[in-house]
């Protein structure tokens, strides 16, 4: 290998965490109290069944697992979908695939992420503590929302920066903290009742939120009108598929971890990687599952899902009347009505909050490792992958993501080009990513044989065939499936393919972007005297 082809020797990058830290980073990257509950209370018109939808996708996800863990194990460097498909599928592809949707579609997350943080930590915690207009400000306003998400990005710049052990640190107390707070919540929904809940609710969301009387069968007859019929079960199987493509918005991410295996301890072992995400999987499923019951059992199936369609048809500009609850219909909350005390109701909410605060950090920091590795193989500016000597953190890489994405937030927040209709293009993007590395795992085997053959995965086979070859396929299948919907989307769903303007130019502009950083700086290198070409034909170095 020719040493003068990559940046320097080594990346600078440390191996500082361990397969638990790993496993909590991918369970909160499927985090159910954010972007699950997020998600579900959208799917309000859709006639598929919440449970068996999320049993299902769970099932083809895990195909997904067993192609990242053996690509994690073939190759486990900083980037992970940047190196594997530039390795495999060739540099120009795996650089536009990779930018697109670890970088730029990752501007577009950070507005949602602070959707929810307004929703379930500054709106609940003000309403309990009195601060009515304040809590109806962050929940109802632009402004709030953009203030939110200066808030946000300033937090997670922080713990972002300070390193990725301080963060194993505070992920993992917030892994403890918010399992607990979960699990009080479920408490209060198992040993309490419809009635309970009910003279809850007809106290506090007035108190809290100065909803009028008769809160509860009015948020039914406004869920009415606006379509909610979203059942717990049943639908049949046509329309729970069509549920999916809506539900991988939150499941979809085991593997958002995969560009940080570069610093992680043992990253070799296929198994430890599948077990790994698996877990997180398996876990975040049996909790949604249970979490749907308790609902069902005490807040009533029916009033959740008409709670959600009331609030998003106001949220979305469908109506401009006020939802009689006039904030996101937020379980936990939901279920802390059903104490008097505010005290006990303000620990619950902020406990609950961890579940947040543990996750944020995966907005930037999955995807400064993509900017870095694509920097290390000389395709942007060397400063970019600079690293702060003292924690090891790609500071230039995070301002790549930092800057862009508070523009983005404020097209967002007023809703500037029709931008909060993009919501499922966060998803879309990132999905055609995927299908890129499942088609690296499929012909990996055949392609770079040596380097499978000398792998730990190599013999992991059914019928003779490579294991993830075989996941490959399948997975890749389900992939094709969602981008149909989404981009097609025969049945009018989704709102963000063909039919959508600002859907096909936002997105399309973001191609367009990496593919000219693509070649602008594969032609500034070869007139320096540095072939990317070549640089493609190496494993980078760690």
């Amino acid at each position: 290998m020719n040493s003068n082809l990559f940046l320097r020797k080594a990346t600078g990058l440390v191996r500082s965490w361990s397969g638990f830290d790993a496993f909590i980073y991918a369970l909160f990257s499927i985090n159910l109290i954010t972007l699950g509950l997020y998600i579900f209370s959208q799917m309000y018109y859709l006639e598929g069944g919440l449970i068996p939808a999320l049993i299902v996708s769970g099932v083809f996800i895990i195909f997904e697992v067993i192609i990242y863990a053996g690509l994690i194990a073939v190759m486990p460097r900083a980037g992970g979908d940047y190196v594997w498909q530039s390795r495999i599928l060739g540099g120009g592809i795996g650089f536009v695939l990779a930018v697109t949707g670890w970088w730029f579609i990752l501007w577009l997350w950070v507005p949602l992420y602070a959707d929810m943080l307004r929703n379930l930590f500054f709106t609940p915690l003000l309403g309990i503590l009195g601060a009515k207009e304040a809590a109806l400000w962050f929940s109802q306003t632009p402004i709030g929302l953009f203030v939110t998400v200066l808030i946000m990005c300033g937090l997670v710049t922080l713990y972002i920066a300070i390193g990725m052990k301080w963060y194993a640190r505070i992920q993992k107390f917030c892994f403890w903290v918010g399992m607990v707070a979960l699990l009080v919540v479920f408490a209060f929904l198992l040993f309490n009742n419809h009635e309970s809940f009910l003279a809850g609710l007809e106290k506090q969301a007035p108190a809290m939120f100065g909803a009028e009387a008769g809160v509860y069968k009015a948020t039914l007859a406004a869920g009415e009108e606006a379509g909610a019929v979203a059942p717990l079960f049943g639908g049949g199987l046509m329309v729970i598929f069509l549920a999916i493509p809506y539900i991988v918005f939150f499941n979809l991410w085991p593997n958002w971890g995969a560009t940080l295996y570069g610093e992680v301890r043992g990253a070799t072992d296929f198994k430890r990687n599948f077990w790994g995400m698996g877990w997180a999987l398996i876990i975040t499923t049996i909790l949604g599952v249970v979490f749907f019951l308790l609902i069902n059992k005490t807040i009533s199936w029916d009033f959740y899902m008409k709670a959600n369609g009331a609030w998003w048809n106001y949220a979305w500009g469908y109506t401009d009347k006020l939802p009689p609850l006039p904030v996101w219909p937020y379980p936990a909350l939901l279920a802390a009505f059903m104490t008097s005390s505010r005290v006990l109701q303000f620990i619950i909410i902020l406990a609950m909050s961890a579940w947040w605060f543990g996750w944020s950090g995966t907005v930037f920091l999955s995807s400064t490792r993509v900017i870095f590795a694509a920097a290390f193989d000389r395709l942007l500016p060397e400063k970019v992958a600079a690293v702060e000597p003292r924690t090891r953190t790609p500071i230039y890489a995070l301002l790549l993501m930092l800057i862009p994405s508070l523009v983005i937030s404020a097209l967002f927040a007023w809703n500037i080009f029709n931008f909060q209709s993009l919501i499922l293009c966060s998803t879309l993007v990132i999905a055609v990513t995927y299908l890129g590395s499942t088609i690296a795992a499929i012909i990996l085997p055949f392609q770079k044989r040596d380097l499978y053959n000398a792998s730990p995965i190599a013999k992991y086979k059914i019928a003779g065939i490579p294991l993830i070859s075989i996941a490959g396929v399948i997975f890749g299948a389900f992939l094709v499936f969602l981008l149909y919907e989404w981009i097609i989307d025969p049945q009018g769903l989704y709102g963000i393919g063909i039919s959508n303007t600002s859907s096909v130019i936002y997105m399309g502009a973001m191609y367009l972007l990496a593919l000219v950083i693509y070649l602008g700086f594969k032609l500034y290198r070869k007139r320096r005297g540095i072939d990317i070409d070549k640089i493609y034909k190496e494993i980078p170095v760690e």
